[in-house]
């Protein structure tokens, strides 16, 4: 599907990172952890860019996705964006989506890379789901964390989420982990590991080095949905 509408809300979720959310038109259905693809006018250009929405199937009013802003030309463009600017968006698109059909899941998620897993999370708990879920939200430090609140939210509200946060360069204030997600993290945070159908997303590195973990891990292909984020 495509289709163009404006800005309706733009929410500054850190200090460089931004949602924006549209008016979601009728007949446009999506599964969790799905992408779209957003087209907007650079220097005089259409450019388009894919995006995971970082909205649940669930939120029929609108949808939204969340991006990190990081200087280049297209993230410029779209940090100057203000309600009622037209964006171009087309899809849905990918196949790391979840409807419910696992008993268990595991999420790893690193920096931007947590967007479709609050999909996820929001449509599990919207839908009062019973599937377990823990996710693993890595990132640099604590002024690079969001949807802190939102998760600590949904957890009051679902008993069968569990978030865990590690950061790689915290401050001294930080009292959390400090370690990269790694293979003594998956034993120790998820002991069930081997029932669990695991979710990735984020830079392309660190995608790879969580596939060649899990793989370590003899975690067949089979039981990983993955999505590297591309210009993230």
């Amino acid at each position: 599907m495509k289709f163009e509408e404006p800005v309706i809300e733009v929410i500054k979720r850190a200090h460089n990172v931004k949602s924006f959310r549209f008016k979601r038109p009728e007949g446009f259905d999506f599964k969790a952890g799905q992408y779209i693809i957003v087209t907007i006018a650079v220097d005089g250009k259409n450019v388009s860019k894919p995006f995971s929405l970082s909205s649940s199937p669930t939120e029929k009013d609108y949808i939204e996705f969340t991006k990190r802003l990081t200087g280049h030309e297209f993230s410029n463009a779209l940090d100057s964006m203000e309600v009622g600017d037209i964006a171009g968006i087309s899809g849905p698109f990918g196949k790391m989506t979840f409807e419910g059909k696992y008993d268990k899941i595991a999420l790893l998620s690193g920096g931007i890379g947590i967007t479709p897993m609050i999909s996820i999370c929001k449509y599990c708990t919207d839908m009062k789901l019973s599937t377990n879920i823990i996710l693993l939200c890595s990132d640099k430090a604590e002024q690079d964390m969001i949807f802190t609140e939102e998760l600590e939210e949904m957890q009051k509200q679902n008993p069968n989420l569990t978030v865990f946060n590690t950061l790689t360069r915290a401050s001294e204030n930080w009292k959390g982990c400090r370690e990269r997600i790694c293979e003594s993290m998956i034993l120790r945070e998820l002991p069930d590991y081997a029932e669990r159908i695991f979710y990735v997303c984020g830079p392309p590195p660190m995608v790879d080095s969580m596939m060649e973990m899990l793989h370590d891990m003899k975690i067949p292909d089979s039981m990983i949905s993955k999505e590297a984020l591309i210009g993230y």
